[in-house]
């Protein structure tokens, strides 16, 4: 079914899920297929986290979150260093692509996003980028709260030791602490921190990443999406 000859909808896709189930890679290789703007939501949150720690600012302290997040001028942009981000991230005109990953971050990051008032800001900016069109969006409630006029949902799931494993590959890949049970203990604590904003989008297609590579993953989207090649796809 071409998902575009329905009426109001967004030339978008939005890729949900729990943390670890490959929805960064799935999204980034889809906008690379399509041509399209790759917006990984979650760095708002993480950027937000960041210059709370930065600024000595409570992060349970939900007012002066909120305040923070309303100064902050965050921008996501195509990769500008050829260092294997897949993005470039800039708050206050200032790279913290990496710095985003920091273990501080990773452990704070859910209690800042949790809070109503940061979500309310963080929602707004995401859906004025998601309604330019052309753009693969990520994150844990795009489809069912941010963009739900998007033309294609994902909600990607995997079980929680296969999410361990790759976050630790991962780490270990960039020269970080990797230990599994402490990586799987903080996932676990993450998924039920987000649990309430966990919920796929009523329409939203189900995939599973578990047992399934990358390039198989692109091309069932692709599919469901009506856009074989990037070729086929028209700006």
């Amino acid at each position: 079914m071409d998902t575009h000859a329905r009426m109001n909808v967004i030339p978008a896709i939005t890729i949900d899920g729990p943390a670890g189930s490959g929805k960064s890679t799935l999204g980034e290789r889809l906008a690379r297929a399509l041509g399209w703007l790759y917006f990984d939501t979650g760095v708002m949150y993480r950027a937000l986290t960041l210059a709370a720690i930065g600024h000595a600012v409570a992060l349970d302290d939900p007012a002066a979150l909120e305040r923070l997040a309303e100064a902050l001028v965050i921008d996501v942009s195509p990769p500008q260093v050829g260092d294997g981000r897949q993005y470039t991230v800039c708050v206050d005109g200032v790279d913290v692509t990496w710095s985003l990953r920091r273990s501080d971050v990773e452990q704070q990051i859910s209690h800042v996003a949790a809070h109503p008032g940061v979500r309310r800001v963080m929602r707004a900016r995401q859906r004025q980028i998601g309604l330019r069109g052309h753009v693969v969006l990520v994150g844990r409630d795009i489809g069912s709260v941010v963009l739900p006029d998007a033309a294609l949902k994902i909600y990607l799931v995997a079980s929680i030791d296969e999410r361990a494993r790759r976050r630790m590959q991962e780490r270990s890949a960039r020269g970080q602490p990797a230990e599994l049970a402490a990586i799987r203990a903080d996932i676990a604590r993450r998924d039920e921190l987000d649990r309430h904003v966990m919920q796929p989008a009523h329409d939203a297609v189900q995939l599973s990443s578990e047992g399934r590579s990358p390039d198989e993953l692109v091309d069932q989207v692709m599919r469901l999406f009506g856009r074989p090649t990037s070729s086929a796809v028209s700006s």
